[in-house]
């Protein structure tokens, strides 16, 4: 099949994300694939996002702003993707980072036709140097300063890249809470491809604040087994459980602060548990 060259929409969805947005943005404008547009979609920031946003907007063309309000990440991907111009969608995170030649190497095999969609198993952790940034690994028994697992297989369910016309053929993200982004492979009937050379960043939350938000919007998801399996959920996040497990975790890595961060993490998997089951809001 013949080579294209694709103009690159690169869409993310921010939410209070004033102390990293700037980097996002910047490592983006520095990758070596140059045919990029950048849509940031704000989903109602209550803190600095908007400001810098507009700020950095009227220093970069690359850069389009678009807003709504507190609707969640998946609205806020489908709206940036409407609005997109190019040929292919790449969905990042505002917390993310990049080597120069991530876009290039995700997109690559998309353009030579070979591949509609991709992903990268390459995502390492930025401020690994943080204690609560280590202990999210080890409740997730993931490898050291890695966010993926070294036995993930070679076919995702995340979507890094995707071409629009795949995306909007079946309407994009389902508002389905934190697995949201799997809705696509779902809908789609084929996972994402793997492309080996691309490699990205993402921050672990780094104080117990940050702890509590992540762990009650990850909780917010589709559960196996319904009701079982929220029941279980809701049993293994309780104060017993939690110091139980979490003691485990300590003497296993040597981290008497893990403890603290356990029973921080499970009170918002609790809560949001409930949240999601009582008033079925996804949102983060």
């Amino acid at each position: 099949m013949k080579k294209i060259e694709n103009l690159v929409s690169i869409i993310i969805p921010t939410f209070n994300e004033g102390k990293n947005i700037e980097k996002c943005i910047n490592s983006l404008l520095e990758q070596s694939y140059q045919s990029i547009e950048i849509i940031i979609v704000d989903d109602g920031s209550t803190d600095n996002t908007k400001e810098i946003l507009l700020k950095l907007s009227s220093e970069k063309s690359e850069l389009k702003i678009l807003g709504q309000s507190h609707l969640g990440p998946a609205l806020a991907r489908n709206k940036g993707s409407k609005e997109a111009k190019g040929g292919i969608l790449v969905f990042m995170d505002a917390d993310m980072t990049f080597d120069k030649d991530f876009i290039k190497e995700l997109v690559k095999p998309i353009n030579e036709g070979k591949y509609k969609g991709t992903f990268s198993k390459n995502e390492y952790i930025s401020n690994w140097q943080n204690i609560w940034s280590r202990c999210w690994n080890y409740n997730l028994d993931l490898p050291p300063k890695k966010m993926i697992p070294d036995n993930y297989p070679d076919e995702g369910f995340d979507f890094r890249a995707i071409l629009k016309d795949e995306f909007l053929r079946i309407n994009g993200f389902d508002d389905i809470g934190y697995t949201d982004t799997w809705s696509l492979s779902q809908k789609l009937g084929y996972k994402p491809n793997l492309v080996a050379g691309a490699e990205y960043y993402h921050n672990n939350p780094d104080n117990l604040r940050e702890v509590f938000t992540q762990s009650k919007w990850v909780s917010k998801r589709e559960y196996r087994f319904g009701f079982v399996g929220i029941l279980f959920a809701l049993v293994r996040s309780s104060l017993p459980a939690s110091l139980l497990l979490g003691l485990f975790k300590v003497i296993e890595h040597k981290e008497i602060r893990f403890i603290f961060f356990k029973v921080v993490y499970d009170l918002g998997s609790f809560l949001g548990i409930l949240e999601m089951k009582f008033t079925k809001k996804h949102i983060k």
